[in-house]
């Protein structure tokens, strides 16, 4: 008997199931942490709700703030599509989906207080819906957290069969390797046609030529068939293949043509059963790039201020190391082309540069920076500065000066002539104090894996992209990954 089309079976990705019931979970602890806290800090949390009961000695205030906010703002949540599995773990979209739950929620609240003619505290209003997003923000981080290591197992994660040409399942291999949040873990590639016939295929999972693809994946217990490059199928094979999958629980993930091109720059138009992608141009200007500046001076005023003290332990212990200056100062190529002093706290002994000519034969790097784990240049006080980042901290002059921005490509001291070709248009924004270098690797990545996070920021940056990379630092230079 054939198998209907509509009979889809249960996903088999149990784990997204568990983790979508312990958000449920997080979500109503949220409401009710949000209802205890606001009734605890305002007086007039119960205002439009005095000596009116339900239930026996039970007021309706109480039913609404212990039922009534956990379970509405739980619908909300499904309603804005907080569950959905394809924003969940990764990305901002979860969360912007939590933020619209919560104007939602602002909505709501107004619309049934004007229906049931309440006069409710809109200090009240105004607090329980900031302590229901802070709150639940701060969960899903915490689970994500959890997720996070649990996938550097290899569990919680999508099985996945690459298909396509060698190289390009190669580059999603590696990329989807590197990122273990992503949740794709690669366990075979599959070649429609052997690359070099009478030749051992060299990779670093098993690799299948010619096999049909879903008896395949059912054999090798993988539940995501990945598509990867332009030329791995034609479009009547992608089609059939779809169709193949249907009633079979599997995922297909396609790899466009068009990469490093993410978020709202990407538009998917059909016509006439034709889907078209529509990449609009990045925005490198206007009112948010205006934001940016005006955020980033403020913020950059605020973190002097407030790290004064840091600042000057620092340049103390620095100064009582041995002689030389605080501050070093280099030459770095910016926005547009122009130069600028960068300031940071000097880590290395005063004779560093005369000595890096003898060191040039141990680079560890493959681009325009000299990179060494070792290097015995550094001093003591420098390699703990250098592993918690603390030796970046006088960026924040930079930074209040309109030359570097807290996020951003990474600043290189090299001469403007270098920049050429695709490298030139990283300097369409200001260099930054971190970026994705920072949050992917440091000084552990290649030259070309630098540049390409460059330019995909420079060609997707947004506010929102931008908390974002600000938020992940934190992590990343707290575990010391990748600074020496």
């Amino acid at each position: 008997m054939a198998r209907s089309v509509f009979a889809r079976p249960a996903p088999r990705a149990n784990w997204r199931r568990r983790y979508v019931a312990w958000l449920v979970l997080l979500d109503v602890l949220a409401g009710l942490a949000a209802s205890r806290t606001v009734v605890a800090l305002l007086d007039e949390a119960d205002a439009g709700f005095w000596d009116q009961r339900v239930l026996g000695n039970v007021s309706s205030f109480t039913l609404v703030a212990n039922i009534g906010v956990p379970l509405g703002w739980l619908i909300l949540l499904v309603a804005a599509g907080a569950y959905d599995r394809r924003a969940l773990g990764l990305g901002t979209e979860e969360l912007k989906r939590v933020a619209r739950a919560s104007l939602a929620m602002a909505a709501t609240v107004s619309f049934l207080a004007l229906g049931f003619k309440k006069d409710l505290s809109r200090a009240t209003v105004a607090a329980i819906i900031i302590c229901l997003l802070l709150y639940t923000l701060v969960a899903r981080f915490a689970a994500r957290v959890v997720l996070r290591r649990v996938r550097r197992t290899g569990r919680a994660s999508q099985k996945v069969l690459l298909v396509g040409r060698l190289s390009d399942a190669l580059a999603l291999h590696e990329v989807v390797t590197r990122n273990h949040g992503a949740g794709l873990y690669p366990i075979a590639i599959h070649l429609p046609h052997h690359p070099r016939p009478g030749e051992p295929v060299t990779a670093p999972v098993p690799v299948y030529v010619g096999w049909d693809l879903v008896p395949l994946v059912q054999q090798l217990g993988a539940d995501t068939i990945a598509v990867c490059g332009p030329a791995s199928l034609e479009s009547y094979e992608l089609r059939k293949l779809a169709w193949q999958l249907e009633g079979t629980g599997l995922n297909l993930v396609v790899v466009p043509q068009v990469t490093d091109i993410t978020g709202p720059r990407i538009h998917v138009r059909p016509i006439d059963g034709l889907p078209l992608l529509n990449v609009d141009e990045p925005t490198i200007s206007g009112l948010s790039l205006l934001t940016k500046n005006v955020l980033d001076r403020i913020t950059a005023l605020i973190g002097l201020v407030l790290l004064s003290p840091v600042l000057l332990a620092i340049a103390v212990a620095i100064k009582a190391s041995g002689p030389g200056p605080v501050i070093f100062r280099q030459t770095r190529i910016g926005h547009e082309g122009r130069a600028f002093k960068v300031w940071k706290f000097r880590t290395m002994y005063i004779d560093a540069e005369e000595r890096l000519a003898a060191l040039q034969d141990r680079n560890e790097s493959d681009g325009l920076l000299f990179k060494m784990k070792d290097d015995p240049r550094v001093t003591s006080i420098g390699r703990h500065l250098r592993a918690l980042s603390l030796d970046e901290l006088p960026q924040l002059v930079n930074v209040l000066r309109g030359q570097m921005s807290l996020v951003g490509p990474r600043p290189l001291p090299t001469e403007d002539d270098d920049y050429r070709g695709d490298v030139r248009r990283r300097l369409l924004v200001r260099p930054g104090i971190t970026g994705l270098w920072q949050i992917s690797g440091r000084s552990d990545l290649t030259w070309d894996d630098a540049v390409r996070l460059d330019l995909h920021y420079v060609d997707n940056w947004s506010l929102i992209y931008d908390l974002a990379i600000l938020w992940k630092t934190a992590s990343v230079v707290l575990a010391r990954r990748g600074a020496y």
